[in-house]
């Protein structure tokens, strides 16, 4: 049994205003299939969709999860910030300090996230949404490896990083100390390949913990990763 990466959530107040906002920044279509929000095609080759699902959570921190986004040039640096300003974003202030090489943003609904500047060797080749950086410890990295089938492709003081093995966006973690919950973040979406009870076990056996014994109204079980981060295991499809 295993799972696939079906899509990256945003807890969402105003799910089509947040959609517009990435579907802007990234120049991505609206998936036609239903979904619990809207859904995005990311164009990766990691294979995901971005969702956005209605959420009355309130951003207390900053998020554990936050989209790096590459870059091939100064100018095009300069122009995804430009554009992303334009739609409603803001500078945003994680302590990165003056003399930072990478922009700090802000969505309309608060969720940080980076534009890296051009050169950066580790995110080549990944896509435009370059990584999903995690704020989590080693022994999470180690469990999303096996949740997904995702190789490690990092694993060196406490920080770690996996690939799907066709490519694109990579997942990283960058060690302790790890963030308090900012109550409103990005989350996983997992499909799996065969039964999902029989899913959800092997995930259990992994290190996630089950948060409601129930389901949702769209079928989907509500787990936690090692660290606490709330994740969904849809029905097969």
């Amino acid at each position: 049994m295993s799972s696939r990466l079906s899509a990256i959530s945003f807890d969402a107040h105003r799910p089509e205003r947040l959609a517009h906002f990435w579907s802007g920044v990234l120049g991505r279509e609206r998936a036609d299939d239903s979904y619990d929000g809207v859904a995005l095609l990311s164009g990766n080759d990691a294979g995901y969709r971005l969702g956005f699902r209605p959420s009355q959570a309130q951003k207390a921190a900053q998020n554990r999860l936050h989209f790096d986004l590459t870059s091939s040039s100064l100018e095009d640096q300069q122009e995804t910030v430009a554009r992303a300003l334009d739609l409603g974003a803001q500078h945003a202030d994680v302590g990165q300090g003056p003399d930072a090489s990478h922009v700090v943003l802000a969505d309309p609904e608060g969720n940080e996230f980076c534009v890296i500047e051009p050169g950066n060797n580790f995110l080549a080749g990944c896509g435009f949404i370059g990584a999903l950086a995690c704020d989590g410890s080693q022994a999470v990295g180690y469990f999303w490896s096996e949740a997904l089938g995702w190789p490690l492709v990092w694993d060196q003081d406490e920080e770690t990083a996996i690939q799907s093995p066709n490519g694109g966006t990579k997942i990283t973690w960058g060690g302790p100390p790890l963030m308090p919950d900012p109550g409103k973040d990005l989350h996983l979406e997992l499909t799996p390949d065969g039964d999902q009870q029989a899913e959800v076990e092997r995930l259990l056996s992994l290190g996630a913990k089950r948060l409601d014994p129930a389901h949702g109204g769209d079928g989907a079980v509500l787990l936690a990763d090692p660290d606490g981060n709330n994740f969904r295991v849809l029905r097969h499809r």
